[in-house]
C-alpha cells in the first residue's frame, strides 16, 4: 500500500502557475525525491500531504484515506502525528543549546535536561550525525549542515511514519552537501521511514531517494532525474 497516493492534483497558491502533479506515490519505507519545487511550491506540497489544505482538483490519499475526509481539528492532528516534518522553516531556539533544542519533543524542562531525556537526545544526536560535542553550543552558533541534521532529528524524535523534507542542502555549502546526504539517508535506512523529499538539488536526491523525479509544472508530469557521473559522491 502507498502512503501517500496523488492524483491528477492541481493547486492555486498565487504563483504563476498552479501546482499540479499527474501521478505520485510513496510506498512504505520508500524514499523518493520531487524536484522542480520552489520553497512556495515545497511549502504547498506538505500542506496538501498533511491536509492542510485541500487541492483545487485532484485527490491526495495518506495512508489509503482521502485527506478530504478529514473533517475536524482532532482527526487532523492525529493524522498529523504519522509525518515528521523537516524543513529550514521550523524554528530553533537560538538562545538555547542544541541539547536543549533536542529536548523539546520529549519534555519542557530544559534547564537542566532530565537525565533519562538526555540520554535520549545523546542517542538521536548521533543517529543523524550530530557529534556529542556539538550539543552544548548554542542554536543561534550552528552551521547550516548542522541545523539541518538538527532538523531531522527533531522530525525523527516522534517516530513518524513518513518524512516531509524541504530544500535541506538550500543554504547549505557545496562541500557538506555529501556527507548530510549520507547522514540523511542512514538515518532513514535505520527507521525505516518513508520520505518524500523536496529539493533542487539532484546530488543530493541521488544520495538520500530510492526514486528521484523531476516535476514538469505545466503538465505535472514526473520524469527521472538523474544526477550526471561522477557529479556527486
Amino acid at each position: 500500500m502507498s502512503v501517500i497516493q496523488i492524483a491528477n492534483l492541481q493547486k492555486n497558491y498565487g504563483a504563476l502557475r498552479p501546482l499540479r502533479i499527474a501521478d505520485l506515490s510513496v510506498g512504505k519505507s520508500e524514499r523518493v525525491a520531487l524536484g522542480g519545487l520552489d520553497g512556495p511550491a515545497a511549502e504547498m506540497m506538505v500542506n496538501l500531504v498533511t491536509g492542510a489544505t485541500l487541492p483545487d482538483e485532484g485527490t491526495v490519499h495518506t495512508f489509503g484515506s482521502s485527506t478530504a475526509d478529514i473533517t475536524d481539528g482532532d482527526a487532523w492532528l492525529a493524522s498529523l502525528d504519522r509525518f515528521g516534518i523537516v524543513s529550514p522553516r521550523a524554528v530553533l531556539l537560538e538562545g538555547s543549546t542544541l541539547q536543549q533544542n533536542l529536548a523539546l519533543p520529549f519534555t519542557l524542562e530544559l534547564d537542566p535536561v532530565p537525565q533519562d531525556v538526555a540520554a535520549q537526545v545523546a542517542a538521536l544526536a548521533t543517529e543523524c550525525g550530530i557529534p556529542l560535542e556539538q550539543l552544548s553550543r548554542m542554536g543561534g552558533e550552528l552551521a547550516a549542515h548542522m541545523r539541518a541534521r538538527t532538523h531531522l532529528a527533531r522530525a525523527l524524535a516522534l517516530n513518524p511514519q513518513v518524512l516531509l523534507i524541504e530544500h535541506p542542502t538550500a543554504e547549505v555549502d557545496e562541500a557538506e552537501r555529501p556527507a548530510l546526504a549520507r547522514d540523511f539517508a542512514a538515518a532513514m535506512q535505520g527507521r525505516g521511514s518513508a520520505a518524500l523529499i523536496l529539493t533542487l538539488d539532484v546530488g543530493f536526491a541521488a544520495g538520500v531517494a530510492h526514486r528521484s523525479l523531476l516535476l514538469q509544472p505545466a503538465t505535472g508530469a514526473l520524469i527521472p532525474w538523474k544526477v550526471k557521473r561522477g557529479w556527486f559522491r
